[in-house]
């Protein structure tokens, strides 16, 4: 295999020859979906600034999850819950440093799906390309409804479907002007999450040292960690049902590694953003969860009632600290919303440039812009938007709960990519390996060994069993087709190669 340094992922496979446009070596681009040459109306542009790389790096493990969803958590796991932040952050940024060691040597729309392909084999490139597309696209839905509640909230005169739909179209019109315009959005959002984030944290800390003028809040210290039935109230065995309810709001960390396929510099941007990742998770995440377990009692009612970010700012005195977090958290959902149709729309681009989907979704407009990708993803974005309104407990539910894991098998994915990825690197291109796994290969076994303990524990849940066994019933169906497509063209390029023989003698 050559080295590879275009942005559409490998190159042509044995016996399937739709796969590329032609020969693909370090001297011959692509000549239809090629980002070798970027302003031309076949590739993608380098669209994207430096400081919308490090905006997106920074807001990209920032979502609605963690606004929303932590006061679950923290009910369930008590103080322990930042044990479950600890350590699926950690789980985070071991796969973000293997992605990042692979990004930096071969920058790609297609991210670890087109990694996969060079290392694993085309049904895995096939399979989780096409799954983490199915993940984004019902994650359109989800945040598009959460943004609609908020709205309809505000102007009730305006029914939530028709919210929906608004959001929907302006994020897709915002996507379909060029990448420059999803970065200049994204920076926008996400500086809004890091500063209000930044601020809960700072304001937090003054008000539990007691150092706030003016606050409600008692100031008591480091007290409630431990004063309401210890730091483990539930038993150590919470912090792994913690995991469970934490590990889904850490996706989109990984959304840095495609987008810094339209930058101008990719191996800069993936680098800043592999190295920065622990203190990102460590701040917003670990940060913030620790300031309303220091605030409040984990057992206050109102964590769960009001959300803990409100509760906590209400126990400080900020007013209308509801309408506060509402215009935060539908930040959130913008920002998700946006990044969720970039992060599809490349994925499907990636997909159609190695001949796994159709090939319109690899072919790009003036703008460099893959519009053909952008607008099959909003569409099945829309419908399952109608499914959630039609039918919210029966067809909907399906698709949340079987894309539920897929986070856990991108993952997993990336883990053993890397472990094959590595050798390849080195014997091509070593000069590119300027990003390294650490402790290679015992913490990439490691990974696994945590991630797979995830799912199976997952297995032993009420909540996670469902969603891991929908989710394995959704890849072992597509797993299925990608063998089947593979089989074929096999089939095909041996009979193309015997029909050709006679000719030749």
């Amino acid at each position: 295999m050559t080295s590879q340094t275009t942005l559409v992922g490998p190159g042509p496979h044995p016996g399937d020859p739709d796969r590329s446009n032609g020969p693909d070596t370090p001297d011959t681009p692509r000549s239809t979906n090629s980002p070798n040459s970027p302003g031309s109306s076949d590739g993608l542009q380098a669209g994207l600034k430096n400081r919308h790389l490090s905006m997106i790096a920074i807001g990209g493990v920032i979502g609605a999850g963690l606004f929303v969803g932590s006061g679950t958590g923290i009910a369930a796991a008590g103080p322990a819950i930042l044990l479950s932040y600890a350590l699926v952050g950690l789980m985070v940024v071991f796969v973000m440093r293997m992605l990042g060691e692979m990004a930096a040597a071969r920058p790609s729309s297609g991210s670890f799906s087109a990694y996969a392909d060079q290392a694993l084999g085309r049904w895995a490139g096939f399979s989780i390309g096409w799954l983490y597309w199915f993940f984004w696209v019902v994650v359109l839905a989800v945040e598009a409804t959460a943004g609609a509640k908020i709205l309809e909230g505000w102007v009730p005169g305006v029914p939530q479907w028709a919210w929906a739909l608004i959001v929907m179209v302006v994020l897709t019109a915002t996507n379909l002007v060029s990448v420059g315009s999803y970065g200049e959005f994204e920076f926008w959002f996400a500086g809004i999450k890091v500063v209000a984030i930044g601020a809960f944290v700072v304001v937090g800390l003054l008000a539990v040292f007691g150092l706030l003028p003016g606050s409600d809040n008692p100031g008591a210290g480091l007290a409630h960690l431990t004063d309401t039935g210890g730091f483990f109230p539930q038993g150590p065995g919470a912090i792994l049902t913690g995991v469970l309810m934490v590990v889904f709001s850490f996706m989109g960390s990984e959304i840095v590694t495609l987008a810094a396929g339209e930058s101008e510099n990719p191996q800069r941007a993936v680098q800043k953003a592999t190295n920065s990742v622990i203190w990102r998770i460590a701040v917003f995440y670990l940060g913030s969860i620790f300031v309303v377990l220091t605030l409040l009692p984990w057992n206050d009612a109102s964590i769960v009632k009001d959300g803990s970010y409100v509760a906590a700012l209400n126990s400080i005195g900020i007013p209308h600290a509801g309408q506060v977090m509402n215009v935060i958290v539908l930040t959130a959902v913008l920002s998700c919303l946006n990044s969720g149709l970039y992060t599809a729309s490349r994925m499907a681009f990636s997909l159609g440039g190695r001949g796994d989907a159709p090939k319109a979704f690899a072919r790009t407009n003036k703008r460099g812009v893959p519009q053909a990708a952008i607008l099959s993803s909003v569409v099945f974005g829309f419908v399952a938007v109608f499914f959630n309104y039609q039918w919210p407990d029966t067809v909907f539910q399906f698709l949340l709960n079987s894309s539920g894991a897929v986070a856990l098998f991108v993952w997993l994915v990336i883990c053993f990519t890397q472990l094959r990825m590595r050798g390849m690197i080195l014997r091509e291109s070593p000069e590119k390996l300027i990003v390294r796994m650490w402790l290679f290969p015992y913490l990439t076994w490691a990974t696994i060994a945590m991630i797979s303990f995830v799912l199976v524990y997952m297995l032993t849940d009420d909540g996670g069993r469902e969603q891991v066994l929908l989710s394995l019933l959704v890849a072992a169906l597509v797993v299925a087709i990608s063998l089947v497509r593979e089989a074929r063209n096999r089939r095909n390029g041996t009979e193309a190669t015997e029909a050709k023989a006679p000719a030749d003698a």
